[in-house]
């Protein structure tokens, strides 16, 4: 199976976005791709919170999700919107995955599970949890021969969702993200391999790269990496690109053959005080 990890530099525009994105698809179809992922904040990357509310859409509708469907049908592949915010009834927004299949219907969605509040000293508080409501459901689906896992960005610091996902039949996890530069350069490669260790999985992150129009600076280095830890593809750079892969769900099975962590884990009491 052929994977393809799309990066962007994703504006405020979702019509722009979509724009850019197009060529990018159309690349990875004539590379014979089956699955393409994109990161988050594919349709729009806001500057703020009300800049976000003046141009997100309905999720029911939703005019440039219509025309990824159509745009899924005429490449005839798989394509995951890495995210896009959808307006909730509470006045806050989900972070939401969603993806295509070759027929243009919608297979399965995602809401972000995690999100990042914070209080940093010297600095504000930052409270995604302000703007975003965080999903409840772990999301898995067939992508035949593999089984698809879902999650965005901060996802990735909480082990137990990918340990979910794998126990639920995963062994291919995609991380759409938007890295800032400081964390990429420090966390992203270690976390991801990681990932893909300890649950035996392949691991597809599409990343968000270089300044955007907000004025945040992404990291880039969109990556595949194999379920033995190893990166078989990287686009080491922030410019917009296709990442193409062809990968062999037998990998899957002999790293976990030759450590079978899902397997041998167990459940346990919490510790106790002593002393």
């Amino acid at each position: 199976m052929k994977i393809a990890a799309i990066q962007m530099r994703s504006g405020l525009d979702p019509e722009a976005n979509l724009a850019a994105l197009e060529p990018l698809l159309t690349e990875a179809a004539a590379q014979g791709v089956d699955y393409a992922l994109t990161p988050e904040v594919t349709m729009i990357f806001p500057e703020n919170r009300d800049q976000l509310r003046s141009v997100a859409a309905p999720f029911e509708g939703h005019p440039q999700l219509a025309r990824v469907g159509d745009l899924a049908k005429r490449l005839g592949l798989h394509i995951h919107i890495g995210s896009l915010p959808i307006p909730l009834e509470d006045g806050r927004f989900a972070n939401r995955s969603v993806l295509f299949a070759p027929t243009g219907e919608q297979l399965a969605t995602y809401d972000k599970i995690h999100l990042f509040d914070a209080d940093i000293a010297g600095l504000n508080a930052y409270r995604e949890s302000a703007t975003y409501k965080g999903g409840e459901e772990a999301v898995t689906v067939p992508l035949d021969p593999f089984t698809l896992g879902f999650s965005i960005c901060y996802d990735m610091r909480f082990p137990k969702l990918y340990n979910t996902l794998a126990n639920a039949g995963a062994n291919l996890i995609a991380v759409p993200a938007a890295f800032t530069v400081p964390t990429g350069q420090a966390h992203w490669h270690v976390l991801l391999r990681a990932r893909a260790i300890e649950t035996g999985s392949y691991v597809i992150a599409a990343a968000q790269g270089g300044t955007h129009a907000n004025g945040r600076s992404t990291y880039g280095h969109s990556l595949i990496i194999d379920p033995w830890g190893k990166v078989i593809a990287e686009l080491d750079h922030d410019e917009p690109g296709v990442l193409v892969v062809e990968i062999d769900p037998q990998a899957v099975v002999e790293a976990r053959q030759r450590i079978p962590a899902l397997a041998n884990a167990r459940d346990f009491a919490k510790p106790s005080l002593h002393g």
